[in-house]
C-alpha cells in the first residue's frame, strides 16, 4: 500500500513498498509537458529532459552522471509526454541514497551549458529524424495532430526543427523556473522499503538480512523514515513556483477528417479512430475493454480479420488514449497499399459491429483477465510500480491503485461497453491519418461510414 507525505517545501513523496524484490526504484515525476508549452517555446520541455543529462557542478557531464550510475549497475532514463516529465534510476535497494543524490543533482543542479545546448540541436534533430522516419511511430502524432490541430495537444512532444535550432540557455532557465515547482512535483520511491522504521536502519544499507514475515532472504532497503529524510535531504531546495497553467483542449467536429503524410513507402500506414473521454469520465474503463477486445491481443477481433483472416497484416492494434481533458481511440495498422480501403472498411465494421452487439460473456472475461493478467506482470517491476502511482499522481485527483483500477474494469458489462462504442462511433466523428505513397484523400472521404 502506498503512503503519501507531503514535505514543507510543498514536495509531495509517495513511498510504495513491495515483497519480493531486491530493487528499489526512485522516479521524479513533474506536472509538465509539451501541453504546458507555446507556438515559440514547443519542444522545450523535451529539449530540457536531455539537458538534465550533460552536467551539473558535482557531476561535470554526461559522462561522470552515466558512470556513477553504470557503476552500481543502474537502469536510468527520462521521459517526456503531453502533460508529464518523469526521471528514474533502478537499482539494488540498498542503492536508493546514490540514486535520490544523483537525480536530485541532475534536477537542482544542472549548468545547463551553452555548448553542451548546441551540441544537443544536432542530437534531437536526429532524434526528430529517426521518428519521422519510422511510420510505426509517426502515425501516433500524425493522427494527434489531425483530432487536436494547431494547438498544445496536436503539437509534436519533440516540437519543431525551427525551435530545437533556436533555443537558448535563458530559454530553457525560464521554462525550469516556471514548470519545475515543488508544488508540481512528485518523488516516487517503490520497491524494496519497509513501510515502517526497521530496527537494522543503524546498520549499512543493503546489508542481507531474514525478514520474519515472509521467512526468505530480503535486501533491506531502508524505511519509509528513512526514505523521507533522504528526499528532505536531496530535494529540500526544490521551491513551489508560479506555474504556467496547461490551456484546455479545444474540439470541435461535423464531419470526417482526413490527413495524408506523403512518403514512398512499401506499406500504407494508418490510424482510423474516433474522440473519446478524458480520464476520470464514467465510460473510461469501458473504453479500455472495448480497447482491448477491439485489437489488443492476439485474439482480438481486428487482429484475427486483418491478419489471420485477411492477411492484410503483420502489425495491427488499438489504443484507447486518456488525457485530463481529451481522449481518443483508434486502430493502427501496416497494410499493402493497395488493399488500404479494404483494410479501412474492415476496422469500421468491426467498430460498427460491437456497438450494435453485445460483447459475449466469455469474451467479456477473457478482455478483463488479460487486463489483469499484464497489469500483475508489469506490477512485479519496482519501476514500473513507481510509473504507475507517479502518473496516478499527476493526472488524477487522487491516486487509482492497481487495485483500485481493476475494481473498476471488474465491474463493466457488455451493455456498458456497447454504449460506449455507440456513442463514440459516429460518422461525423471518424479521423483517418495516412502514411504512404497518397495526395488524394477524396477517394478515402467516401468510404469513411459506419
Amino acid at each position: 500500500m502506498h503512503n503519501i507525505k507531503t514535505l514543507k517545501n510543498k514536495l509531495r513523496l509517495i513511498t510504495i513498498p513491495m515483497r519480493g524484490t531486491k530493487t528499489a526504484s526512485v522516479l521524479v515525476m513533474v506536472k509538465t509537458g509539451s501541453k504546458y508549452e507555446n507556438k515559440k517555446n514547443s519542444g522545450i520541455s523535451h529539449f530540457l529532459e536531455h539537458m538534465f543529462f550533460k552536467g551539473t557542478l558535482k557531476r561535470p557531464d554526461t559522462l561522470a552522471i552515466s558512470s556513477e550510475l553504470d557503476g552500481i549497475g543502474a537502469e536510468f532514463n527520462a521521459f517526456t509526454g503531453k502533460e508529464y516529465t518523469g526521471y528514474y534510476v533502478k537499482a539494488e535497494a540498498g542503492k536508493i541514497d546514490l540514486a535520490m543524490d544523483v537525480v536530485s543533482d541532475m534536477l537542482l543542479n544542472s549548468k545547463f551549458d551553452a555548448k553542451e545546448i548546441e551540441r544537443e540541436k544536432g542530437v534531437i534533430i536526429e532524434e526528430l529524424n529517426m521518428y519521422r522516419d519510422n511510420p510505426m511511430i509517426y502515425i501516433e502524432d500524425l493522427f494527434e495532430e489531425l483530432l487536436y490541430g494547431d494547438q498544445p495537444a496536436g503539437w509534436d512532444t519533440i516540437g519543431t526543427r525551427e525551435n530545437i535550432l533556436g533555443f537558448k540557455r535563458e530559454d530553457f532557465i525560464d521554462y525550469f523556473d516556471s514548470q519545475y515547482g515543488a508544488q508540481n512535483t512528485f518523488v516516487c520511491v517503490a520497491g524494496n522499503v519497509k513501510p515502517h522504521p526497521s530496527p537494522l536502519l543503524g546498520k549499512e544499507r543493503g546489508q542481507r538480512i531474514i525478514d520474519k514475515d515472509l521467512s526468505t532472504p530480503h535486501y533491506q532497503g531502508g524505511g519509509r523514515r528513512e526514505v523521507e529524510k533522504l528526499t528532505n535531504k536531496y530535494f529540500s531546495k526544490l521551491k513551489p513556483s508560479d506555474l504556467r497553467e496547461k490551456k484546455s483542449v479545444q474540439e470541435k467536429q461535423t464531419k470526417p477528417q482526413i490527413k495524408l503524410h506523403y512518403k514512398k513507402t512499401d506499406q500504407a500506414h494508418l490510424s482510423l479512430g474516433v474522440r473519446a473521454y478524458a480520464l476520470g469520465h464514467e465510460d473510461e474503463f469501458a473504453l479500455k475493454l472495448l480497447s482491448v477486445i477491439l485489437g489488443e491481443s492476439m485474439s482480438s477481433r481486428l487482429f484475427i480479420e486483418l491478419r489471420e483472416r485477411k492477411g492484410l497484416a503483420y502489425s495491427i492494434r488499438t489504443q484507447a488514449e486518456f488525457y485530463t481533458d481529451s481522449g481518443y481511440l483508434t486502430a493502427q495498422a501496416g497494410v499493402p497499399k493497395d488493399k488500404l480501403r479494404q483494410a479501412i472498411g474492415i476496422i469500421l465494421a468491426e467498430y460498427k459491429k460491437i456497438a450494435e452487439h453485445l460483447a459475449d460473456d466469455k469474451e467479456l472475461e477473457r478482455a478483463k483477465n488479460l487486463i489483469k493478467g499484464r497489469m500483475a506482470i508489469q506490477m512485479e517491476s519496482s519501476s514500473n510500480v513507481a510509473n504507475w502511482h507517479g502518473r496516478q499522481a499527476v493526472l488524477r485527483d487522487e491516486i487509482l491503485t492497481p487495485e483500485d483500477f481493476m475494481k473498476k474494469i471488474n465491474k463493466v458489462s457488455a451493455r456498458d461497453i456497447s454504449r460506449a462504442a455507440r456513442n463514440i462511433f459516429a460518422n461525423k466523428g471518424l479521423n483517418l491519418a495516412v502514411i504512404g505513397p497518397f495526395r488524394d484523400g477524396d477517394k478515402f472521404e467516401k468510404i469513411l461510414r459506419i
